[in-house]
């Protein structure tokens, strides 16, 4: 899943960031409208978080210029103002959900993820093939019930695996799924995260390498 969090109070954005990726969420963080936007025009989000209150571009413009683009990204506004006709107009803005500030982190994390599914085809929020069960709201993994004590990044790279049913994903798809704009493209780092992920999952192998192409699970 990748986020975009746009908050101009660096420490809270920094701080719901590491939250996020704590989650398996490749995260990308701005401070600013104007920088939201600049990213939006590049990277295909599933979930905007955004600051209503932001500097250089106001957040509603954020906002409105997000749902122009036509992606399928979806945006959870933020606000400290918490008053009924607030909610109203941000959601009037075409914001898909709406959070007051302060909140609860979890309750932050189940409306991403709650997002996140409606930003693609719809899939259940626990995906099972080849006798893995990736329980995405608990983050939890295991195979044929065993629990599977993968890292973040490998539940992350599991998760856009399982998500594709069976269809080969790329380096590059599994890159901009599952790492933030920080990753190099240069390195080895999709190779070592599935190589690690394979180890963890055992015997029989499950994820296979299509030559040229990419990585799939099995059936």
């Amino acid at each position: 899943m990748r986020v975009l969090v746009v908050e101009d109070e660096r420490e809270l954005a920094d701080s719901i960031a590491e939250g996020l990726r704590a989650h398996s969420m490749a995260v990308d963080v701005c401070y600013d409208g104007g920088a939201a936007l600049e990213r939006v025009g590049v990277h295909d989000y599933d979930v905007v978080v955004l600051d209503r209150d932001l500097p250089v571009v106001h957040g509603d413009e954020v906002c409105l210029r997000v749902l122009e683009a036509g992606g399928t990204a979806r945006v959870l506004m933020l606000t400290a103002a918490g008053g009924v006709a607030d909610r109203v107009e941000g959601l009037g803005l075409g914001a898909d959900d709406y959070l007051t500030k302060p909140f609860a982190f979890a309750e932050l994390v189940a409306r991403v993820r709650s997002l996140a599914r409606r930003a693609r085809r719809s899939l259940p929020p626990v995906l099972e093939r080849a006798g893995i069960v990736l329980d995405l709201p608990r983050h939890q993994a295991s195979r044929d019930g065993w629990f599977l004590p993968l890292s973040p990044k490998e539940f992350a790279v599991l998760e856009v695996l399982m998500r594709a049913e069976g269809s080969v994903v790329s380096p590059e798809e599994l890159l901009e799924k599952a790492w933030d704009e920080h990753a190099d493209p240069f390195t080895n780092a999709v190779r070592m995260a599935v190589m690690n992920l394979r180890r963890k999952l055992g015997e029989p192998a499950v994820v296979e390498t299509v030559p040229g192409a990419g990585y799939r699970v099995g059936p």
